[in-house]
């Protein structure tokens, strides 16, 4: 059951990104919709970032997560390596969990 699960999602998806280059020189978008789709992808992404930071299943995710998450955007966005953003987030998560912080 599983196996066909997989299977059907791996078709789908492969066929959506066919499609993509299938209706390329078919579809004709205004400039408006091209500006606005990449702000979209944007929003999209930042929205799926906002759930998987502040949700855990059906309920908050307490304190320590989003920490984390601020500690690792905060060194990204001042350019650190790859290795210490992930490294000082989950370390400032994992020490605020054990500190008894949700």
């Amino acid at each position: 059951m599983v196996v066909a699960a997989i299977l059907t999602l791996a078709v789908g998806t492969y066929t959506m990104r066919l499609g993509g280059v299938v209706l390329r020189d078919r579809l004709e978008l205004s400039a408006s919709l091209q500006r606005l789709l990449p702000m979209a992808a944007a929003a999209l992404l930042a929205a799926l970032a906002a759930t998987a930071t502040l949700m855990a299943g059906t309920g908050l995710a307490g304190v320590a997560r989003p920490a984390g998450v601020l500690v690792g955007g905060l060194l990204a966005w001042r350019r650190a390596p790859f290795v210490v953003v992930v490294v000082a987030a989950a370390a400032t998560a994992a020490l605020l969990r054990l500190a008894g912080v949700p």
